[in-house]
């Protein structure tokens, strides 16, 4: 079994803030599509932006934006459960916090200093030994480092 190193162990961790970030678009998308197909239909139907009255454009490029946030939702708790287990398997609570405030939470180091009455330097210190100490199981996560 290999060693995981700490840019793999940081990769894993912001796998759960990069799933809210592409919902946050998806949603975006969304969003943007219907206000296209409003502008449009306030404009008699003329069809600018290319669905002209036609719905069957409109519906189904909602439709896969639909299933895709759907799938990412659906990603988003596997994320956060294998996340948030493998954060709570470290022994220090403090390094636990830190954990969950910079990779659950996507909070930054002041915050994070601020949310826990540490000083900035105590909780570069709390992090680096969090991931020095975090665990990962073989089904979650395994890289060979180059020492």
């Amino acid at each position: 079994m290999g060693t995981v190193c700490n840019e793999e162990k940081k990769k894993f961790l912001r796998e759960y803030r990069d799933s809210i970030r592409r919902i946050k678009r998806i949603e975006s998308e969304i969003e943007e599509i219907r206000a296209i197909k409003m502008g449009a239909a306030a404009c008699d139907g003329a069809g600018r932006n290319g669905w002209k009255s036609d719905l069957s454009g409109y519906m189904a490029s909602l439709d896969e934006r639909e299933r895709n946030l759907e799938k990412e939702w659906d990603s988003r708790k596997r994320l956060y459960e294998e996340v948030e287990k493998t954060i709570n398997r470290l022994e220090d609570t403090q390094e636990q916090d830190v954990l969950f405030y910079r990779y659950i939470k996507g909070l930054s180091w002041w915050e994070i200093a601020e949310q826990t009455g540490y000083t900035e330097r105590h909780i570069h210190r709390l992090h680096g030994n969090a991931l020095a100490h975090l665990d990962f199981h073989k089904d979650v996560i395994e890289c060979q480092c180059q020492i």
